[in-house]
């Protein structure tokens, strides 16, 4: 139908029919990088963005910024992700800009590492990260977001024992130290949507993310030309050819 958006397939082999455009500026946010075009996605994905960022500017928190949701008919990107192609995922820098990047740094940003030596950097890691973080698992929309495994430590060891329900959606991933992926579920409108593997029960904080911190440190795989693994479903054809 036209003028309504469908997720199809998974975030790993998938596509998006009527992708939205999340605005490249909007209410206490920036999106990075904005001339690649990959600030697309299903509507619950920008209405994500522009809620997290109004909801932690109301609290003092200002300038976040957005990096890769989707394409926009999602599919597989040309590089950097294996994921981000139905619609549903989105990164959000650590690194917050209260001041307003000009056009040469928004296109070419520096990102922060949020950790150094294992552990959190006090540096770089501040209330307002955490605050970021856990405002993005407190929405009802989200599924799961990925962080760095001395991240969700941190916040482990931070929660207080009468509110940890958030922390379950913290999943625990290599690099992910200057930016968290978030991934929502999927939306009631999209039948072909994929549905994920349920995440464990309890917050994560034992057993789970110990046997992450026991393994050697190892940084993200640095971008390559993508190559995908798993086929596209076939309405994806017709999607990412501009046939439907």
């Amino acid at each position: 139908m036209a003028g309504q958006t469908e997720v199809i397939g998974s975030a790993a082999a998938g596509c998006v029919r009527g992708a939205v455009s999340l605005a490249v500026e909007g209410e206490n946010y920036q999106v990075i990088r904005p001339s690649r075009h990959r600030n697309w996605g299903h509507p619950s994905t920008a209405r994500f963005v522009r809620d997290l960022s109004a909801s932690v500017g109301a609290e003092g928190i200002k300038g976040v910024l957005v990096a890769d949701m989707a394409q926009p008919r999602g599919g597989p990107m040309p590089a950097g992700h294996a994921s981000h192609q139905n619609g549903l995922d989105v990164d959000i820098w650590f690194r917050l800009a209260p001041l307003r990047l000009g056009h040469a740094e928004i296109e070419a940003p520096t990102p922060v590492t949020m950790v150094k030596g294992g552990e959190v950097d006090t540096a770089t890691w501040t209330p307002a990260q955490a605050r970021l973080v856990e405002l993005a698992a407190r929405t009802t929309e989200v599924e799961r977001i990925f962080v760095n495994p001395a991240i969700k430590q941190a916040l482990c060891r931070a929660a207080p024992a009468e509110n940890r329900d958030w922390l379950r959606k913290l999943r625990p991933w290599w690099g992910h130290d200057e930016h968290f992926h978030v991934r929502l579920g999927c939306p009631p409108d999209s039948p072909a949507c994929e549905v994920q593997k349920p995440i464990p029960e309890g917050d994560g904080c034992g057993a789970e993310l110990d046997s992450w911190l026991a393994k050697p440190t190892s940084p993200a795989p640095p971008s390559k030309p993508h190559v995908q693994g798993r086929p596209l479903p076939p309405a994806c054809l017709a999607v990412l050819n501009g046939n439907s």
